[in-house]
C-alpha cells in the first residue's frame, strides 16, 4: 500500500471533505464512521479533531468511544487482568454497542443512542442519558478492535502502528496488550479492511492512503 506524508491537520480536513461527501450505505439518515487504533495510536484524538471539523462544516456529530462500553469486570476479567486473549474477545460489550448504539441509526431509527454504558472504574452501569442525534449526523466510533464485526460503517480509518511503534509507545503495565494487537492484525487485517489507513509510528509524521 502506498502512503503519502500528511500533517494531522490537513489529515482532519481531507478526511472531514470525505465524511462529507459519503452517503450512508443502506439508506439511513445517518453515517456511521470508524477510527480504529490501539490506545497508543490515540483513536479518540483523530476522532475529537475530525468531530470539530466536521461540526464547523454544519454536521452534527455524535463521538463515542469503545472504552465506554466495557463488559462487567467479572466478565471481562475471567481469564485475569492480563489474559491478552481475553482483551480482544471479551472486553468490550459489542452487543451492547449493535443496540444502543448503531441499531438507533438504521433505516427508520429514532436516532437515540447511548454515548456510554459501563464505568471501569466503578464497575457499574454509567446511567448515561440517551442523546438524540439528527438526522443528517455523523457517529464517530473510536478505539481498539473495531473492524471484522460487521459493524456497519459507512467509512472507516484505521491508525497503524509497527509492532516496534505500538511497544514504544505502550505503558509497561499495558504491554500485556501487545499479543491481542498482534493477533488482530494476523486474523483481522485492518490494513486491508479500513476505507484509509493512517501509518502513525512518528506521531509527529503521520502518512496516509487517502490522496488530496
Amino acid at each position: 500500500m502506498r502512503l503519502e506524508a500528511i500533517t494531522w491537520e490537513r489529515l482532519t480536513d481531507a478526511l472531514a471533505e470525505r465524511v462529507t461527501a459519503t452517503t450512508p450505505k443502506d439508506g439511513s439518515n445517518w453515517l456511521r464512521v470508524a477510527v480504529d487504533g490501539a490506545p497508543a495510536a490515540a483513536p479518540g484524538d483523530l476522532a475529537g479533531a475530525l468531530a470539530e471539523a466536521l461540526r464547523v462544516r454544519g454536521r452534527a456529530v455524535h463521538r463515542a468511544g469503545t472504552f465506554g462500553f466495557l463488559r462487567p469486570a467479572s466478565l471481562r476479567l475471567e481469564h485475569g487482568r492480563e489474559d491478552p486473549d481475553a482483551f480482544h474477545d471479551e472486553w468490550f460489550d459489542r452487543q451492547a454497542l449493535w443496540r444502543e448504539v448503531f441499531q438507533p441509526l438504521d433505516p427508520g431509527g429514532t436516532g437515540r443512542v447511548l454515548p456510554d454504558l459501563w464505568d471501569p472504574v466503578t464497575d457499574r452501569a454509567t446511567r448515561s442519558a440517551y442523546v438524540t442525534l439528527p438526522p443528517g449526523g455523523v457517529l464517530l466510533l473510536h478505539g481498539p478492535f473495531l473492524l471484522g464485526h460487521w459493524f456497519p460503517f459507512d467509512l472507516s480509518v484505521h491508525l497503524k502502528l509497527s509492532p516496534a511503534a505500538l511497544a514504544r509507545r505502550t505503558p509497561e503495565d499495558e504491554r500485556w496488550t501487545l499479543p491481542a494487537f498482534a493477533r488482530y492484525e494476523a486474523e483481522t487485517r485492518p490494513e486491508e479492511a479500513a476505507d484509509v489507513v493512517v501509518r502513525a509510528d512518528d506521531p509527529r509524521r503521520p502518512a496516509w492512503s487517502g490522496t488530496l
